[in-house]
């Protein structure tokens, strides 16, 4: 199983998601393209949370120095992003895919991050609650939906909104794999957690 992690827009808790996914299933992760925080990268984030021997993680495509969307990061490095040098890693296990920001996050002058998602990526998107998430979590779901893609699941991130949540799930008939509170920390324990309470629903991709 391949599961691409993507978000409504920047900072929603998609490393933290991809951490339990990864946990949960004792996947192997592949962020394509870091931008910026390379001593600290989201592949280093993953790596301090999870606990379970059999993870692989594997090099990023593309590691960019400035924290900026993507196609301006490798503006500033002096090159520019191409698709054909992104290549999935060859794994005999589970793979979770994390992409940067949302889905229409330029790469360059004609791609965006949906390009990176193939037909057989299980794509899940991390919903936080802001003023304004609904209307970008529905975006999100329809234009993925529109490029021929289904999303596999749901994972809400942060303060808990009720209302909110049941109107997405409603609205787009899209299963809930679970919500992540906002806790204090997020050490090896508290994914682990989280990681035994998702990984029925994870499972049932």
């Amino acid at each position: 199983m391949k599961i691409f992690v993507t978000g409504i827009s920047t900072d929603v808790g998609k490393t933290i998601a991809s951490s339990i996914i990864v946990e949960a299933l004792e996947a192997d992760y592949w962020k394509p393209i870091q931008a910026g925080d390379l001593d600290n990268s989201d592949s280093h984030k993953i790596q301090s949370r999870i606990s379970n021997k059999k993870t692989q993680i594997f090099e990023n495509s593309y590691k960019l120095n400035t924290p900026a969307s993507p196609h301006f990061a490798a503006e500033i490095d002096g090159i520019t992003i191409e698709l054909n040098q992104i290549q999935e890693p060859k794994t005999k296990n589970n793979l979770v895919i994390e992409g940067a920001g949302g889905i229409f996050v330029p790469l360059n002058d004609k791609e965006t991050i949906i390009d990176l998602i193939k037909p057989d990526y299980k794509i899940i998107v991390v919903s936080r609650h802001y003023l304004g998430s609904i209307n970008h979590t529905l975006l999100t779901i329809e234009a993925i939906q529109n490029r021929g893609f289904k999303v596999a699941g749901i994972i809400f991130s942060g303060s808990e909104n009720k209302s909110t949540e049941s109107l997405i799930l409603n609205k787009t008939g899209i299963n809930c794999i679970g919500r992540i509170d906002e806790e204090p920390y997020f050490d090896q324990n508290v994914i682990k957690e989280y990681a035994d309470l998702f990984r029925d629903n994870l499972l049932n991709l």
